[in-house]
């Protein structure tokens, strides 16, 4: 089986977070954001000496912090503080029956709803649409938006590695240099839920966006490796504003929705030092071919090997 890989991929090392710390790091500069007020109040000037120049590029600094859960930040804060330690991070969040599963709020709710709304001007759009993996009918490829560099990199590399480092260190959560982020739906007319499966991804986080929805947890069996006839699996709730994260070879699932309609935000994140040594998918050593993007996550390092050896 041949696998994409990317060219360019490269190792990214966030170190933007501190107590209290945000590191905008087009600026150079430490931050505190307790509120809009405040961190005008605090920054508006100083970012302005700094080539901030216009009123929409401060407003674009000040919607990436905006639009994150106050519990969401509280847990990075933490995790690039030097106390840090997983048993203090599981404190800061809901854990679940489901072994390894963790449940937090990610983003506001008046957030999700803009989402939800760009995506579907984008969906009524003329635009060509790939869809997002072979199991999801109804769904959009994020990077066709061009959500990657201004949204979900960042979301990735200065949120998300610092929880995932304490969490699943042992299954490249340090090491997260790739993604696949798409957006899926469910509705009466169409997909109603998701099959068992696992993903093409390390780690996974699900979250919840919306819109008006009842019933549709999420359920977790055990590792893939483990026979069906062996597992028993968990329901998870899925509540909207709330993300699941997880290990990608846990095998899950999504129970059908009874009524209204659901939008969940994907981000497959990949460790090419992980996958590098076997691919998550068929078990054996990947054979590269070129790949646009992100591609399927593994780098060029194991790519050059191989053809030094044909």
């Amino acid at each position: 089986m041949q696998h994409v890989k990317d060219s360019k991929a490269t190792f990214y090392t966030c170190s933007c977070f501190s107590t209290d710390n945000i590191f905008l790091e087009e600026f150079k500069l430490h931050v505190r954001f307790l509120s809009e007020h405040q961190f005008r109040s605090d920054y508006q000037a100083v970012l302005r000496n700094l080539g901030c120049s216009t009123d929409t590029e401060f407003k674009d600094i000040l919607k990436k912090e905006s639009y994150m859960a106050p519990e969401f930040k509280q847990m990075v804060d933490y995790c690039r503080s030097d106390e840090a330690s997983k048993e203090g991070l599981l404190s800061l969040m809901q854990t679940e029956a489901a072994a390894r599963v963790f449940r937090f709020p990610v983003f506001k709710k008046v957030f999700c709803d803009e989402l939800i709304e760009e995506m579907e001007h984008f969906e009524q759009s003329r635009s060509p649409k790939g869809r997002p993996n072979t199991m999801n009918n109804y769904g959009i490829l994020l990077n066709e938006l061009g959500f990657d560099e201004g949204f979900i990199i960042p979301l990735r590399e200065q949120y998300l590695q610092p929880l995932t480092s304490l969490l699943y260190h042992d299954c490249g959560g340090c090491y997260l240099d790739s993604h696949k982020a798409f957006m899926v739906k469910y509705d009466m007319h169409e997909d109603l839920d998701l099959s068992y499966h696992y993903d093409n991804a390390e780690v996974t986080l699900n979250v919840s966006l919306g819109k008006e929805f009842t019933e549709g947890n999420l359920y977790f069996g055990d590792m893939r490796q483990v026979p069906l006839s062996e597992t028993a699996c968990t329901e998870v709730e899925h509540k909207v504003t709330e993300g699941i994260l997880h290990r990608g070879q846990h095998m899950h699932g999504a129970l059908p929705i009874s009524s209204g309609q659901r939008w969940n935000l994907i981000v497959w994140m990949r460790a090419s030092q992980e996958r590098n040594k076997l691919c998550p998918m068929c078990n054996k050593m990947p054979t590269l071919v070129e790949g646009e993007g992100f591609a399927d996550g593994f780098t060029s390092d194991i790519g050059m090997s191989l053809l030094q050896n044909v």
